[in-house]
């Protein structure tokens, strides 16, 4: 496949920042955080049609704390997190020990960067039902959230010790031991996620990343192929490729990863400064695969 890059793109005069190896941590391999496209599944409980169902099973339920913590969670997958948190405080109110009703809310809160309230709901989750792994993964990120390494690792082994086939469990870990150079550990769970998970672009790119950085280039750009080709329209996915074709020295395949990166987000820099240091140029067709 071959691939042009057309249209102005405008080169700053700084050299590349390299591409953080923390940079995935950011993103779970949930379908809410990932920016994913959406399966099929996922785009019919988000559908309209679907929700105002639920919502005819609230209005004949109104007492039914499942009703609300269940159009809750398909309102917080289709963004609509304000709506969301009154579905989880009504399902709250009715039954005050409904711990998978403060472990999503907690999600939520997580979701739009309320990390205090996260944590309070997480850990009343956890006081409510202490083999809860969900409680333990989402708390697990909190803690990473706030720099707190040794808490995020106690929640995430305590997830996988209860939920061993938890692949966001194995990926949240693997970006803990990523962030501390630990990367043989990172690989180890990264490939246990993509084992679980494999139609997942966020592990391969965590992978490929770790394998950088211990200088395994082939098998980065192995691992950056596929994310791509799971997830084409990923910036992240086809700058690290690009990345790891220019330590293999594949000047072509890098500068078509660049160049696609920048048609995704013409204004992104690492990839401007990639292209141009690999020798782009506008109009051009290169070979990325």
């Amino acid at each position: 496949m071959r691939y042009t890059l057309t249209g102005p793109v405008r080169f700053l005069p700084a050299l590349l920042l390299l591409l953080a190896l923390g940079a995935c941590a950011t993103n779970g391999i949930d379908s809410a955080t990932t920016g994913a496209p959406e399966s099929e599944d996922v785009l019919y409980a988000t559908s309209p049609a679907n929700i105002e169902s639920l919502t005819t099973v609230v209005r004949r339920n109104p007492n039914d704390p499942q009703a609300y913590n269940m159009r809750g969670t398909v309102l917080g997958k289709a963004g609509r997190y304000g709506e969301a948190l009154t579905d989880f405080n009504k399902a709250i109110s009715i039954d005050p020990n409904y711990a998978q009703a403060y472990a999503n809310r907690g999600l939520v809160y997580r979701q739009t960067g309320k990390l205090e309230p996260a944590l309070a709901d997480y850990n009343k989750a956890l006081s409510i039902d202490a083999n809860y792994a969900n409680a333990y993964l989402g708390r697990g990120m909190v803690y990473r959230a706030h720099g707190k390494p040794a808490a995020a690792l106690a929640d995430f082994n305590k997830a996988i010790s209860i939920r061993p086939d938890n692949a966001q469990a194995y990926y949240n870990r693997g970006l803990l031991y990523q962030a501390q150079h630990q990367h043989n550990y990172a690989i180890d769970d990264f490939t246990t996620a993509i084992g679980l998970s494999t139609q997942q672009a966020e592990p391969y790119i965590a992978r490929g990343l770790s394998y950088m950085a211990v200088k395994k280039y082939k098998n980065a750009a192995e691992d950056l192929d596929q994310s791509v080709t799971i997830e084409p329209q990923n910036v992240q996915a086809w700058m690290s490729r690009g990345l790891a074709y220019e330590r293999l020295g594949d000047k072509e395949k890098a500068a078509g990863s660049y160049a696609r990166a920048m048609n995704i987000d013409k204004d992104y820099y690492p990839a401007q400064a990639g292209f141009r240091r690999v020798g782009g140029q506008l109009g051009q067709a290169y070979q990325t695969f």
